[in-house]
């Protein structure tokens, strides 16, 4: 394995300690750092896997995930996904753990150095996860299920990663990114593809905007026919366009998370450590890929080898409105704030406080109510854009723009008996109860 910083474990706790505090992102975090190795066949490209453990879990069920394309600002944008509210919401509903890796790609090197997990980063991440799980002291981090997201150049090592590693993926989602057509074309080392690898539940994720680009148009072209393959081995796939995106992420977060809910649900074992339960056909619904509204799976009359598959009704639902709309709707109101904290703070008070994400829909914006009326909002305006606001922001890779927002607000106007409340708005625009 290549060589790694030469900190110890005190003071990597340490050091993930301090970020969690400079961001004002609930902790813990754990980090560890790879440097690139000069051996053959070893990782050329330093790394950085932070990992986000929900507080009083006693044993990790699984880890999601967020792992970032190529290209020097796509690995920046790594550096932040583990202290993302939303995901987070995901990892402590099933008791997983986030894992945001952050390679440290340089402009003149070759992506495929790291997005191809057969040239180190495979091996780097089961070290990684082996140095998590001594330091965070949940051994079972070492041997935890997986559920993958990838976009572009993250999606390619995903689709790799299912090769080697299929008995341990709960599932994949491939966001405008897959190394299927790059082997079809004899461009990088074809794989063997274990019958285990099409039990895998899957979504392929492109832009519609992508299909004519000159550029991205890969992206396309290979998810579908990546769909069309795996779909006719049977494998449990669906081919999920965005209307909305080009190659950036858009608001498919809203359909991601659910897609691994609902994977999380049927799979997960009830006994830490035991193999992952397979795939629940019997609720699966279909969908032409030509078009049309998902049925059961009893009552699809097309080729079913052709058809997307999607795991349960609910999930067809939303999946449909989402190659509709490139979102997903929410009734539901946020949860509300904790922990709401008033201090002096030179001619005012500071009211701080914490929030955990609406599961559904994020975390938009706050409204503070001194005494029962609205006195401001944090943030104060919300940028124009053609995706849902979110209060961390969302980069082009689906991640919170750095530094991380702080949950403040000062009042110049507050006294002493002033009674502060804080409200929730979720990405839909719904409140939390006061």
């Amino acid at each position: 394995m290549p060589d790694k910083t030469p900190l110890t474990f005190s003071v990597l706790i340490l050091v993930a300690a301090s970020l969690a505090t400079a961001k004002s992102a609930e902790p813990p975090y754990y980090e560890v750092t790879y440097l690139p190795s000069t051996k053959a066949g070893e990782l050329q490209i330093g790394v950085t896997h932070t990992l986000w453990i929900p507080r009083n879990v006693k044993k990790v069920r699984g880890i999601i995930i967020h792992q970032h394309g190529c290209g020097v600002g796509a690995c920046r944008s790594g550096e932040t996904a583990a202290y993302d509210l939303h995901w987070q919401a995901l990892a402590r509903k099933w008791d997983c753990a986030l894992l945001g890796p952050s390679y440290k790609q340089a402009k003149e090197q070759n992506c495929r150095l790291w997005c191809d997990p057969r040239n180190g980063s495979g091996n780097v991440l089961i070290d990684s996860l082996a140095t998590l799980a001594k330091v965070s002291g949940h051994e079972e981090i070492a041997s935890a299920p997986w559920c993958i997201w990838g976009h572009s150049g993250g999606g390619f090592w995903a689709s790799l990663m299912q090769m080697g590693h299929p008995e341990r993926i709960v599932a994949i989602w491939f966001q405008s990114g897959t190394a299927f057509g790059y082997w079809e074309k004899g461009e990088i080392e074809k794989p063997s593809i274990p019958n285990a690898a099409m039990g895998i539940p899957m979504m392929a994720n492109p832009g519609l905007k992508e299909r004519d680009h000159v550029r991205f148009k890969n992206a396309w072209n290979g998810s579908l026919a990546m769909f069309k393959a795996y779909r006719a081995k049977g494998a449990t796939i669906a081919f999920t366009p965005d209307p909305k995106t080009g190659h950036d992420t858009g608001d498919s977060r809203y359909l991601a998370i659910p897609f691994f809910d609902v994977s999380l649900s049927m799979r997960l074992p009830d006994k830490s450590g035991d193999p992952l339960n397979p795939v629940d056909q019997s609720r699966a619904w279909l969908c032409d890929i030509n078009g049309g509204y998902p049925v059961s799976a009893a009552n699809f009359r097309g080729d079913k080898n052709k058809a997307n598959w999607l795991p349960n009704e609910a999930y067809a639902k939303a999946w449909h409105e989402f190659i509709q709309t490139g979102a997903v709707a929410d009734r539901t109101s946020p949860p509300a704030p904790s922990s709401i904290r008033k201090s002096k703070s030179g001619k005012g008070f500071e009211i701080t406080w914490r929030t955990r994400a609406d599961f559904e829909s994020g975390v938009q914006s706050f409204i503070v109510l001194r005494d029962g009326k609205e006195i401001g909002r944090v943030p104060d305006k919300l940028s124009k854009k053609p995706y849902r606001n979110l209060f961390q922001g969302k980069t082009y890779g689906d991640t919170p723009f750095a530094p991380l927002p702080k949950m403040r607000f000062l009042d110049p106007d507050g006294n002493a008996d002033s009674k502060y409340q804080i409200v929730t708005i979720n990405s839909v625009g719904l409140q939390s109860k006061h």
